[in-house]
């Protein structure tokens, strides 16, 4: 089960977001991050963009300011439904891998890929260490399939943006949750919703049909 982070599991701002106003340059991200859902820039652009306002800044630093990420409630509920339901829950997502780390850590998600900036010692160097784009979300998910020896057709995604078509169209199930055109036009099904737990139905009825 791949979940998305930034505009689903984060639901009113982007953790790139989030982070460029701890560390100074948000406008800046901003208008990036606004331009790439636009199709004017490429995500390996934007990251490099927000990588520049990281240099200089220790990690646990970074670390101490996610648990201050707002997230979008019910996200324990769902993870231990999917755990008590032997389906294992997974970040699927183009946020840098502290975010990833730290919702990993919080609620037992499996951390699958994400963006890395550079690091020198115990401090990060405003370069990008790891490109990430959408192409590499769904590549990397449907290797971990691979690994746990499971078939494309026994996974399911939940997503809300462009990032997320590529993984959409390769899973026959798939949830576009408060999502913009793309994803919604991808996705098998849609929802708009502020409480993460009123996924479990459509969970319930996804796990059925694996029967």
């Amino acid at each position: 089960m791949f979940f998305d982070i930034d505009g689903t599991l984060v639901p009113t701002t982007s953790s790139g977001s989030f982070l460029a106003a701890r560390l100074g340059h948000h406008e800046e991200l901003d208008d990036a991050e606004r331009r790439y859902a636009a199709g004017e820039l490429t995500n390996a652009e934007v990251s490099v963009i927000d990588a520049r306002g990281w240099r200089g800044v220790d990690i646990s630093t970074v670390d101490r300011w996610l648990d201050d990420l707002p997230l979008i409630n019910g996200i324990g509920e769902v993870a231990s439904w999917c755990r008590s339901h032997r389906i294992e829950p997974v970040l699927a997502s183009l946020a840098w891998q502290p975010v990833s780390r730290s919702i990993s850590r919080r609620y037992g998600f499996t951390v699958n890929g994400g963006p890395r900036v550079g690091v020198s010692g115990f401090v990060y160097n405003g370069t990008v260490a790891e490109h990430f784009d959408e192409y590499d979300k769904r590549d990397r998910a449907l290797a971990l399939a691979v690994e746990r020896h499971v078939r494309a057709q026994q996974c399911c995604a939940i997503g809300d943006s462009r990032s997320d078509v590529p993984l959409f169209e390769v899973l026959p199930t798939s949830l576009a949750l408060n999502a913009g055109p793309d994803a919604q036009e991808a996705a098998s099904d849609g929802m708009d919703t502020q409480d993460l737990t009123e996924v479990i139905p459509w969970l319930q009825e996804w796990e059925l049909g694996l029967d």
